[in-house]
């Protein structure tokens, strides 16, 4: 003979909520971890600072950037100021309009500076923007 408990008998359940709060805690933190693992693919320049400076549209556009170190580079793949001329009449070639922004580090001497923006001038193209960064 069996002897009914005065306690009603439970059927083991799995609560969700918790594991809920897990998942999403594992999310965050592996998302967290993930964005800090990108590395920046820049070239290290101190850009100068500017009171007037505005952000500018970039799109289709190359970047040259003069280092404190006096070295050229044509995003992100270092050239010489030689090499410079034929790189800007095959961009004018194959785009009607091209945009360049040149960066200068603000220990660069001027004279790098100036040689690239004349190369630039030379070939023809017009958009030309000098990046800096906002005075706090």
């Amino acid at each position: 003979m069996e002897i009914p408990s005065p306690r009603a008998r439970k059927k083991a359940r799995i609560e969700i909520i918790p594991l809920i709060d897990i998942i999403f805690f594992l999310l965050a933190t592996f998302i967290m971890v993930s964005l800090s693992m990108v590395k920046n693919k820049g070239i290290p320049v101190n850009l100068p600072v500017a009171t007037t400076s505005a952000a500018e549209d970039r799109k289709d556009f190359v970047t040259i950037s003069v280092t404190a170190k006096e070295e050229i580079f044509w995003d992100q793949e270092k050239t010489t100021l030689a090499e410079l001329p034929g790189r800007l009449e095959k961009l004018k070639a194959d785009g009607p309009d091209p945009k360049i922004f040149l960066n200068g580090d603000a220990k660069a001497e001027l004279g790098s500076a100036v040689a690239v923006l004349d190369a630039i001038r030379q070939s023809g193209i017009s958009k030309i923007a000098i990046e800096t960064t906002p005075k706090p």
